[in-house]
């Protein structure tokens, strides 16, 4: 695979994200070398979703009062429904995501995940593409949306669910040994 070594990244996520969307990614990238650190709002550990029931927890490496984007490469957003709906709901969450494209850096969200970028208001004018349910109010954000397993749009990295996830981690280890991105911006 590709060599992220002296990359590092930050996965942000909280309760009831979905298992293998924040699982996947995470194998995929510490293969590839990349250090990650999952971050989210409480310390310990979040608990995942799997197949319409609790799952799994995962241990919480920082805290967003521990973190800025200067400390990582990229970011990743997973999904589930719960995740995001909390991670929207929290200023700190937001301005960490629009940090990231201020900076021009890797961004990748699966799922359920966009809706974050749609609170952080980086989606105006974007290709993307998401879980079915999520994709007017994607549209009514200004992006537009496409029924594709992976999209890329200048290291905006997204797919709908975890069945794409193959194709979501090979683009998104692409996108992170890529680095920064000039037209990835708010």
């Amino acid at each position: 695979m590709e060599n992220l070594q002296n990359k590092r990244v930050a996965i942000l996520a909280t309760n009831g994200f979905e298992e293998s969307e924040l699982t996947s990614p995470k194998q995929a990238l510490e293969e590839s070398g990349a250090k990650v650190d999952v971050v989210s709002l409480e310390t310990g550990s979040i608990k995942g979703w799997k197949n319409g029931n609790w799952s799994n927890s995962v241990r919480v490496d920082k805290t967003l009062e521990e973190v800025y984007e200067e400390d990582y490469d990229a970011l990743v957003l997973p999904g589930g429904v719960i995740n995001p709906d909390q991670l929207r709901r929290s200023e700190k969450a937001i301005q960490f995501v629009r940090a990231f494209f201020k900076n021009h850096k890797p961004v990748a969200a699966i799922c359920h995940g966009p809706q974050v970028l749609v609170e952080a208001d980086v989606v105006n004018g974007r290709k993307l593409t998401s879980f079915h349910s999520i994709k007017t109010d994607l549209m009514n954000a200004g992006a537009k949306w496409f029924d594709e397993a992976v999209v890329v749009d200048h290291g905006l990295v997204t797919s709908r669910t975890p069945d794409d996830l193959p194709d979501f981690n090979r683009k998104l280890v692409e996108e992170v040994r890529e680095g920064t991105h000039s037209r990835q911006m708010v």
